[in-house]
């Protein structure tokens, strides 16, 4: 039974809102979305969650749907901002996560990785921005956008791989016609944070309407918010002591290989392992304050790195959309699509510095003090009974003015230097600034028409690029470090190349100079480039007949696609080489990719309708065929498939569920990316302090990965204070797919008895196999240090960790110390599952209508295992390194609008359940006169109060007012998660780190 026009047809697969078929339901009937009800008989349009488009057949595939108007009532200033807050996702990379922002931001469905879904602009795939597959968010045309769609589980039969946990789709407005402004702007209570957002959208429709083309420009623009400009955030906390935190990377500088008193240090043969007392009075030194001589301890100052990070992360960008379509004749219409964005996204951290790097320093050093001289001249080189100095002090006085050569050129035999690691905070430079620059468009024509009055045609294709250029700036060189200690005198450098200047690194802080850190810097330049051409076909429609208890004819849905990807990263000299001082390690050169050809089906089956108790029952099947070919790589076939139904007993509820096989096809920094060392995050090192003195199985380990003997007798290995370590992973072009089976079974509600009633309740559960992972840092650990033996120190999952000779830590250069071992596999599994709840109602109070709408999600579970031997590991209500960014039992969010005549009243009440910490081992205490647990964050309420004045038909004025109560984050502090998620002793992109902040609005349409 048909009721639509052949005009309504191609209108509604012009502004494409197709969805595919989910195993998840979360929130909203497909068929029954907001739009579909308020659109004009005839061009109506509708989320099938299917490629078929008739209009007519129920769907049992729900999404999630978040409406123009409850984005201008939230005043959100980007797409990730509207999606961290939907129940059910976990907030990834975006304007909240600082160190860690590669200038992108990112959406996380279900937590199973924001590389395991898609972001569709209607319907369609858009280039990604990095290597890991992912989708951009800033580039969304927010002004264009008339709901986000969000589809949770498999969704690869339709869309092919990577829609492993599902998609997000932004809609675009249809067929717009007129003129729309708008400008926002936004500020905190505390007068900073201020963000401005301008755009401007023009349509029309042209030729009877056959035709429309609507162009928009927006401008958006943000200030940072500083963590030393909020209370919980001025001074980083450690998170196991509750003392003042920070880097040992600090100022005055840190040196190893020190002996300040000249004192016999012993540290073998001792102890319990001898008849003397252990006496280290050598190794890792601070200089004084004042400067000139080093401290008699161990003990050193942390740098407090938190005043330069920041909250909100500086953003600047400019964009433009175009669309168009023209009905050539009555079967055909072509159409197109523009986006084009750039923005600028700044990353600010701490001062850069000497990380703790190995250096040779001459002890004619023009800036070394007597003191210090005869400090490293004064390292004990036996580790027993018995001092034995490096230099004696007769050798170390003859060297305090030696060159090393003659006056006749012949070598000076006085001349000596020391080997030692340096770490120096560079706080005469100021902070490290990385600028994200990305540019992208992508661009779409097609052309679709009817081919009977029942089966339609569409064909389109389309090319994208995006390439983001990383302009590093504020950074000291190591190798200029190196070159600038190697001298005799405060003018030249032994080596002169590049304009040499002596650096002193051995006074107070402030000892550096101008002309020393011009030297010492230069900028970095990373360019991000991905291609994605496509191209597409489909046939749909219905096959003009139906099956004897049903009314609505067999519809279906054959298609081909095909998909190609490019992407590399290019980086200049300084980059590759990893020479940039605490940029985290190298960006080596990247170049791949791969292409995949498809072919796929879908048909709905409606089998009976308006009968008793069976008012509808119908079922959905799809596959689809890939056939992948990987540069310098072997190809691989993959097939997926959905079943689904729904059943309607009678009007007013109805049963579906689904089931769906999908599949990941690994992205090309998975396949190409070659081995490189950069940081990850781990809160204990069993290495460091007393444990390994009193372990001799674990001292061999210590021993065998790669510490000293000293050190670990000594009890010198420390965990980094900044809660960071090295880790060493790498590419693999042997990856294979990845396998989800997921299904889902739900029901709504809608009783005739209460109108404007809705209510759906839909369980999900996704499995994931074959899961392209890498170990866990406590893995890692875990597969180690977990049943220590006499065998450990030969045991592989031991000796492949390596520590820095120097320190004897986990930390320090990429070259020298590998950390822990974290190569990609495909021995991962994930699972997650749980009940998402949708309920709407509307009622006209009389004084006004009252509109409530609430969302939330409880989810049960959610296991990482990265290989068969690691830990299962459950995320749901915990955090810690393992689990990075928090994901909550419960969350839901209710918002109750009451619209007058001309006015309209909006509260939103968030709630995010309670949360732990995982290991349970954090600060219990008192702080600055509070009694504080960092094992444990409260369950949190956030309010938003919007008022939306309609001052005319044109012009609407909207005061959003956020964090209403201004909520302070949890602080739990600096060193418990994930550098990108915990920051500031908090976890900003989970709990509101601005405070109360203001957003005045204005639109003006025509």
């Amino acid at each position: 039974m048909k009721t639509f026009s052949k005009r309504a047809l191609l209108r509604a697969s012009a502004a494409p809102a197709i969805l595919s078929a989910s195993l998840i339901a979360t929130a909203a009937f497909a068929q029954d979305a907001p739009q579909a009800a308020e659109a004009a008989e005839g061009d109506t349009i509708i989320v099938t969650g299917s490629l078929i488009k008739n209009p007519n057949l129920a769907r049992s595939t729900p999404v999630t749907a978040t409406t123009a108007d409850q984005i201008e009532l939230k005043q959100n200033n980007t797409a990730e901002e509207i999606l961290r807050e939907i129940p059910g996702i976990v907030p990834s990379i975006g304007s909240a996560v600082n160190n860690g922002n590669g200038g992108a931001s990112f959406v996380n469905l279900r937590g199973l990785g924001s590389n395991r879904n898609i972001v569709l602009i209607d319907g369609n795939r858009l280039v990604p921005a990095e290597l890991n597959g992912r989708f951009d968010l800033n580039n969304i045309p927010l002004a264009l956008i008339d709901r986000v769609d969000v589809l949770t589980g498999g969704a690869s039969t339709t869309y092919g791989a990577d829609a492993i946990s599902g998609v997000v789709n932004f809609v675009t407005k249809s067929d717009f016609s007129g003129l729309e402004a708008n400008i926002a702007n936004q500020l905190t209570e505390e007068a900073d944070g201020h963000y401005i957002r301008a755009d401007l959208t023009l349509g029309a429709n042209f030729d009877d309407g056959r035709g429309n083309v609507v162009f928009s420009v927006g401008y958006q623009q943000s200030d940072p918010v500083y963590q030393g400009d909020r209370p919980f955030s001025a001074f980083s906390i450690d998170s196991f002591t509750g003392a003042n935190g920070g880097s040992g990377t600090s100022t005055p500088s840190r040196f190893t290989n020190v002996n300040p008193t000249g004192a016999d240090s012993i540290t073998t043969g001792c102890g319990t392992a001898g008849p003397v007392a252990c006496n280290a009075v050598q190794g890792n030194r601070q200089v004084t304050a004042a400067g000139g001589a080093f401290r008699s301890t161990s003990a050193f100052d942390a740098y407090n790195f938190n005043p330069f990070n920041i909250f909100q992360t500086p953003f600047e960008r400019f964009n433009m959309y175009g669309a168009g379509r023209y009905e050539v004749s009555d079967a055909v219409e072509v159409y197109t699509r523009g986006i084009f964005s750039k923005n600028t996204v700044s990353t600010i951290i701490a001062p850069s510095g000497a990380f703790g790097i190995s250096v040779v320093v001459p002890l004619s050093n023009p800036y070394l003090s007597a003191a210090q001289r005869n400090a490293f001249c004064g390292l004990d080189t036996n580790p027993g009974v018995g001092y034995t100095p490096l230099y004696t002090q007769a050798q170390c006085d003859a060297a305090a003015t030696a060159q090393p050569l003659n006056a006749d050129g012949t070598v000076n035999p006085n001349y000596r230097t020391v080997t030692t690691t340096l770490s120096r905070r560079a706080t005469e430079l100021g902070p490290r600034v990385s600028d994200f620059t990305t540019t992208f468009f992508d661009y779409r024509i097609g052309a679709r028409g009817g081919i009977t009055d029942s089966i339609d045609w569409d064909l389109s294709g389309s090319y994208g690029e995006s390439e983001n250029i990383q302009t590093q700036q504020g950074y000291w060189l190591n190798s200029r470090v190196r070159q600038a200690l190697l001298a005799t005198n405060t003018s030249t450098c032994l080596t002169d190349t590049n304009g040499c200047v002596p650096l002193n690194v051995f006074g107070p802080d402030g000892s550096i100079t101008a002309a020393q850190n011009a030297f010492l810097t230069a900028n970095s330049q990373v360019a991000t480039k991905t291609t994605l051409s496509q191209v597409k076909g489909t046939i749909s429609g219905d096959v003009g007949f139906a099956v004897p208890f049903a009314t609505d004819s067999v519809a279906f849905a054959l298609g081909a696609e095909y998909r190609k990807y490019g992407a590399s990263q290019e980086s200049d000299l300084l980059s590759q080489s990893g020479d940039l001082g605490g940029a985290g390690g190298a960006a080596p050169n990247i170049d791949g990719g791969y292409d995949v050809y498809e072919a796929y089906g879908e048909i709905i089956l409606p089998l009976v309708q308006d009968k008793p108790f069976f008012q509808d029952l119908t079922l959905e099947a799809g596959i689809r065929y890939s056939d992948y070919s990987v540069d310098g790589g072997s190809g691989y076939n993959t097939t997926t498939w959905k079943v689904a139904g729904n059943w309607t007993p009678v009007d007013g509820i109805k049963f579906r569920g689904n089931y769906s096989r999908a599949v990941r096809a690994p992205n090309i920094a998975e396949l190409f990316a070659p081995v490189n060392t950069t940081l990850t995050n781990l809160d204990s090192d069993p290495c460091a302090g007393s444990a390994p003195q009193t372990n001799a199985n674990l001292a061999a380990v210590c021993i065998a990965q790669g510490a000293t003997p000293a050190q670990v007798a000594s009890g010198s290995i420390i965990n980094d204070p900044a809660g960071q370590v090295n880790s060493t992973g790498g590419g693999n072009l042997a990856l294979g797919p990845e396998k989800s089976n997921s299904w889902g079974l739900g029901v709504t509600l809608q009783p005739s008895a209460l109108p404007g009633f809705s209510l759906t309740v839909d369980y999900y559960n996704i499995k994931i196999t074959g899961a392209i992972t890498n170990p866990t840092p406590d893995d890692v650990i875990s597969a180690c240090f977990d049943n220590i033996t006499a065998a450990s120190a030969t045991d592989p999952a031991c000796t492949s960790i390596r520590r820095d000779p120097g320190t004897g830590g986990l930390y320090g250069e990429p070259s020298v110390a590998a950390g822990l071992p974290q190569t990609l596999s495909n021995l991962g599994k994930l699972a997650t599952d749980g009940i998402d709840v949708q309920l709407n109602y509307q009622k006209d109070v009389g004084f006004a209508k009252w509109a409530l709408t609430a969302n939330g999600n409880w989810t049960n579970s959610s296991t990482f295992q990265a290989t068969p031997t690691s830990i299962n590991r459950e995320c749901v209500g915990l955090y810690s390194v393992n689990c990075a960014s928090i994901q909550p039992e419960f969350s839901w969010s209710v918002r109750n609008t009451l619209s007058f005549e001309s006015v309209d009243l909006s509260l939103l009440w968030r709630y995010i359940d309670g949360v732990k910490y995982e290991d349970g081992d954090a600060f219990v205490g008192t702080l600055n006169g509070k009694d504080v647990n960092f094992n444990t964050i409260p369950a949190e309420h956030y309010f938003d109060l919007t008022s939306r004045f309609h001052v005319s038909d044109e012009v609407t004025i909207t005061m959003t007012v956020q964090n209403l109560l201004d909520n302070q984050p949890k602080v739990v502090g600096n060193t418990i998660g994930s550098t990108s998620y915990n920051s500031g002793n908090v976890y900003p992109s989970t709990y509101d780190a601005l405070g109360r902040r203001y957003t005045v609005a204005a639109k003006l349409r025509f």
